[in-house]
């Protein structure tokens, strides 16, 4: 997977971003201002950065002048408000490879980042396709359950939270991160929807649901998968 680099003054934007990247096994920095963003590429071999153009210090166009300017080659994605084709140009005359206007969808913009590591030969790596548990198989990519008995069918958000919960397999996954990258949503007091699709999970993955071995809960923080 790619190191990314993402350079936003907008915590909840750089937040979201990071989550949905790292969701997808990148490893990813962040950093809120310009000087900072250089810094975090010079002291760790990056793959690519996505650069805000209105920073607090330097702007984003500043940023990505230093970056070629220094020899660095690998792409660089402008994320910004600016829609007008100067700034487009701007941008891209200064070396981005690509430039994408807020708002943007998140799966436009996923799409492009994996079309940028692909031309500049970076491997985005496979997501994971399944795994055991106990005498149980799990395929993500065909979203069943294959027991000694045959296979049950797994919703999407059940193949979601169990791939989430393998990417971190023993240990606790807080029930918030995972209605925020799976349903993009907060969580609430009395928020039952991870909780109900957990029952549903133990049914098709545990030889007894009531005494749960696999899935288990970590009380006040979310559940942990043990394998």
């Amino acid at each position: 997977m790619a190191r990314i680099v993402i350079v936003e003054d907008e915590p909840d934007l750089a937040m979201g971003l990071r989550d949905n990247l790292e969701f997808e096994g990148h490893e990813v920095a962040h950093g809120p201002d310009g000087q900072t963003g250089l810094r975090l590429v010079k002291e760790k071999p990056t793959d690519l950065v996505l650069l805000d153009i209105v920073l607090p210090d330097i702007d984003g166009f500043e940023v990505c002048r230093r970056l070629r300017t220094a020899g660095y080659t690998m792409p660089i994605v402008i994320l910004s408000a600016r829609g007008q084709e100067i700034d487009k140009v701007r941008g891209l005359e200064l070396g981005a490879d690509d430039y994408v206007t807020k708002p943007f969808s998140l799966r436009e913009l996923l799409a492009r980042v994996h079309a940028a590591l692909r031309r500049a030969g970076t491997s985005v790596g496979p997501r994971q396709a399944g795994f055991t548990v106990g005498d149980r198989q799990v395929d993500l990519i065909r979203q069943i359950v294959i027991t000694p008995q045959g296979e049950i069918p797994l919703g999407y958000y059940e193949s979601e939270i169990l791939r989430m919960l393998y990417e971190h397999v023993g240990e606790a996954v807080p029930r918030a991160d995972m209605l925020n990258r799976i349903w993009g949503i907060g969580v609430g007091p009395a928020d039952r929807t991870v909780d109900n699709h957990i029952v549903s999970l133990r049914r098709k993955l545990e030889p007894d649901p009531q005494k749960p071995r696999h899935i288990l809960t970590a009380h006040a923080v979310g559940y942990k998968l043990v394998l």
